[in-house]
């Protein structure tokens, strides 16, 4: 049996301008996605895929046909995109699936699912070291996205991404902050749509989205080598700021937990799953007064 695996994520700076070259800070998260791997002689694939706590969540049948395309015995969106992939890494790697065997795969979730970890980016990174293929140019070809997931789920550490003329620049940083117990993850309780967001976004003059990245460069910067928890809050109200006028969207701090002491700021595409939450004391039942129950201490979360 081959089994491969790969780290969730999250994104803790340049949300949006990260498409636009902007230098992020990036986490890999101890949350991520195993695939199983086992070879049968029938040429078929057989996918199962189990949540978090151990349950099957999807079950489907692929047909290899003619070594090139692969076809759903039952067609469904999961399985649709299952096939996709599949054919982008035949299209990648015209050696992948090549053999006469079939094969039994399965993939297990450390997270559930709607917390937006990266459901996705762990299974294109599985695949694509199966399939001996470029994660990031798989990436592209199915999904699309800055690539800065892909990057998360190949790493141990926390890093900065950037893209230059589309390229992704992956660099390991030390970032251990000595405040990390005064930061907690918040799940907002429903998946992120950042549709809305990323348009406002693309609909700036790009002139002044030069500005913004060079102003989001700084705060990556600072945030990476800052060592107090006043100057850390400092930099999230700043960038929240910066995000929230060129999205033209309100901060969630604004919208949710206006009455809140310490600091939020939103993690990827704004709407939706995590927020980061900072506060000398535990804020643990603040959160949960107002209705969100997963509030996830730094230390637990990121590897």
């Amino acid at each position: 049996m081959q089994k491969f695996y790969s780290h969730g994520k999250l994104l803790l700076t340049g949300e949006y301008v990260v498409l636009d070259g902007a230098v992020s800070l990036a986490i890999p998260t101890k949350y991520g996605q195993s695939l199983n791997l086992e070879l049968i002689e029938k040429p078929v694939i057989i996918w199962e895929s189990f949540d978090e706590k151990g349950n099957l969540w999807f079950k489907g049948e692929f047909e290899i046909n003619n070594k090139k395309l692969l076809n759903p015995f039952q067609s469904n969106d999961v399985s649709e995109r299952i096939t996709q992939i599949l054919n982008t890494c035949k299209q990648l790697n015209p050696k992948f699936l090549n053999s006469k065997n079939g094969y039994k795969i399965a993939t297990y979730l450390d997270f559930p699912k709607n917390w937006g970890l990266g459901t996705s980016s762990t299974l294109i990174n599985n695949m694509a070291q199966w399939a001996n293929v470029d994660a990031f140019k798989l990436l592209e070809l199915t999904f699309g996205g800055s690539g800065y997931d892909i990057a998360c789920a190949q790493s141990e550490h926390p890093i900065t991404y950037q893209l230059e003329n589309k390229t992704p620049l992956v660099n390991q940083v030390t970032f251990k902050p000595s405040f990390k117990d005064n930061l907690y993850f918040v799940h907002l309780n429903k998946k992120q749509n950042s549709r809305e967001g990323i348009a406002h976004y693309k609909a700036q003059n790009k002139d002044c989205i030069q500005k913004v990245i060079s102003d989001i460069n700084s705060i990556t910067t600072k945030m990476i080598t800052c060592n107090s928890l006043e100057e850390f809050d400092a930099l999230i109200i700043k960038h929240e700021s910066i995000i929230a006028n060129i999205t033209k969207q309100r901060t969630v701090k604004e919208l949710l937990f206006n009455d809140f002491s310490g600091s939020v700021k939103s993690l990827g595409a704004w709407g939706g799953d995590f927020v980061l939450a900072s506060l000398k004391n535990n804020p643990t039942n603040y959160f949960k007064n107002k209705g969100f129950h997963t509030i996830i201490p730094y230390s637990e979360m990121v590897l």
